[in-house]
């Protein structure tokens, strides 16, 4: 008992996706039902955002990664105001843990990071460990 779609021939339908992310991009189209997944991912030219977030926040690296730990460690030693509240609040044991996080980042990818990445890496956690050293001297604590 074969359905009238299947009679008529019809091979399924097509979906349009016209919501628009920007003014000057063409509505999205979705990939017919038989294409393989590798297919369904979007091709990017080199060097351009894959996405609306990278677009505002930019691509995301090992290099973003460690400084976004390395700010984190800096906001928790009360060296950078808290970006939610624009205060400034020292949490001595939150930073210890993210300074241990990167110097645990720096072991499992020695060898396997570019000369920048590394010394980058290197130059963070100097930096991070001397305001650890001077921020809880400074305020007489063990942590």
């Amino acid at each position: 008992m074969a359905g009238k779609a299947e009679e008529a021939g019809d091979k399924g339908f097509k979906v349009v996706d016209r919501r628009r992310v920007g003014v000057d991009e063409p509505a999205a189209e979705a990939p017919a039902p038989s294409e393989p997944a590798a297919a369904q991912v979007p091709s990017q030219p080199a060097g351009e955002p894959a996405s609306i977030h990278e677009q505002v926040l930019g691509a995301i690296d090992f290099q973003t990664f460690i400084v976004s730990l390395a700010t984190s460690a800096l906001i928790h030693l009360g060296e950078a105001p808290n970006p939610e509240t624009g205060q400034t609040e020292a949490s001595l044991p939150h930073a210890k843990q993210t300074i241990d996080l990167l110097a645990l980042l720096q072991q499992k990818t020695s060898g396997n990071l570019s000369p920048d990445e590394a010394k980058l890496l290197q130059d963070l956690l100097r930096d991070l460990r001397l305001r650890f050293v001077q921020v809880t001297s400074l305020q007489g604590k063990k942590v």
